[in-house]
């Protein structure tokens, strides 16, 4: 493989593992609608962490328009723009990318309605499935092994890959995406208890419910939020309202990718009085995010996280923690803690470059650290979580 084509791959996986994120676990953050709290405060003593390695903003646009002009594709100029700036976060969407990552943001997607994951032994493995999905009524379920798309093989391919094929990104239905994807034939190979199949599905568009409610044994509340989309925010503060009183509320964050940083702070109001939830820096100007009035701040608290836990819900956590209102159990958390700005580029495409990060309430960078829980726990963590509060009282 020529150098040239290795850049191309390289830039292709890193859009591809991007766009996943967004699509697959509705990673975004409240700047990819321009519905980025504005509100203004003051931040704490500690200096901002300064940003690195981010693309400039005119650059980006420079070599998109360059490329216009003579006839190239400007989306493919500003990518390899950020590639080379070493932007972790920043990614480049055309047009019809774009459009998908904002409806994400209203919890729909375009795919099969399953989640997948990569085994110790490198096979793909269905982690999860949607109920009434095209996945789901097929029979399909948690466990299953994909060994094949559309008769090629998955086993050397990232699993951000997989997921974008199942959501008809790429050969296969001719550069489909999105609504151009509803309807379109896609055949899963498939493995089960040493049996092996082939089923073929239709994509359609699909809806995600973020947030779940359920009792927990001892009579405690468990609110699992898949991602902090529309509306997330408003469900978790209606549970806690509901809850019993004096039950304790199990906050269940494990995988939740990140979301709408709105929504977020709205979460964590349902358990907080007002105050600080986050500080955050826009190119060097200092603002912060505030707490509702109003919440539960006396009902047990217990915040489950892993290393999937990521962005707006690493906010959520480092702010109950820091602000003593619940105690955290799980892994350290994954580092997103940078704030992504959108630019449109000429041809329509729109660039997402990062510009900031934030900080918990008590001034810790998230980003490449995390968050570290106050009890690390691996396996058996919401077990522990549900032991911890019982010994709160939130638990009979």
């Amino acid at each position: 493989m020529s150098g040239s084509e290795s850049l191309l791959r390289a830039r292709g996986l890193r859009r591809g593992a991007a766009l996943t994120l967004v699509f697959a676990t509705v990673l975004a953050t409240a700047a990819a609608t321009n519905s980025l709290p504005r509100t203004s405060g003051e931040a704490p003593s500690d200096p901002a962490r300064p940003v690195t390695s981010t693309a400039d903003r005119d650059e980006v646009a420079r070599a998109a328009a360059d490329a216009m002009a003579n006839g190239k594709s400007a989306t493919d100029a500003a990518e390899e723009v950020v590639s080379r700036s070493g932007d972790r976060w920043g990614a480049v969407y055309d047009k019809r990318e774009y459009e998908e990552f904002r409806q994400s943001l209203d919890g729909a997607y375009t795919g099969v309605g399953l989640w997948a994951r990569r085994t110790a032994g490198g096979l793909v493995e269905v982690t999860r499935v949607q109920p009434g999905g095209p996945a789901g009524k097929a029979g399909i379920g948690a466990g299953d092994l994909i060994r094949e798309i559309d008769g090629r093989s998955v086993s050397k391919r990232p699993v951000t890959e997989v997921m974008a094929l199942l959501r008809g990104d790429g050969a296969g239905t001719a550069g489909a995406s999105g609504e151009s994807a509803v309807g379109t034939p896609v055949a899963l190979g498939l493995e089960r208890d040493g049996r092996r199949w082939t089923e073929s599905l239709r994509r359609a568009r699909l809806t995600t419910e973020s947030v779940t409610v359920d009792t927990i044994e001892g009579g405690a509340l468990r609110i699992k939020v898949g991602a902090f989309t529309k509306g997330t925010g408003e469900r978790v503060r209606d549970a806690v309202l509901d809850a019993p009183k004096g039950a304790g509320v199990l906050l269940d964050l494990r995988g939740n990718a990140g979301g709408l940083v709105s929504e977020a702070v709205r979460a964590t109001s349902a358990f907080l009085d007002g105050g600080l939830v986050a500080t955050y820096d826009i190119r060097g100007e200092q603002r912060a995010l505030y707490a509702d009035p109003g919440g539960d701040t006396e009902r047990p608290v217990v915040v489950v996280v892993d290393g999937g836990t990521m962005s707006a819900a690493e906010l959520v956590t480092g702010a109950l923690q820091d602000r003593g209102r619940s105690v955290t159990v799980g892994s350290r958390t994954f580092g997103k803690g940078s704030v992504q700005m959108p630019s449109k580029l000429p041809d329509g495409s729109v660039a997402e470059l990062t510009v900031g990060h934030y900080r918990t309430p008590a001034g810790h960078g998230v980003d490449g650290q995390g968050v570290t829980p106050d009890l690390q726990v691996g396996d058996g963590a919401q077990e522990r979580a549900r032991t911890v509060l019982t010994g709160l009282g939130g638990t009979e």
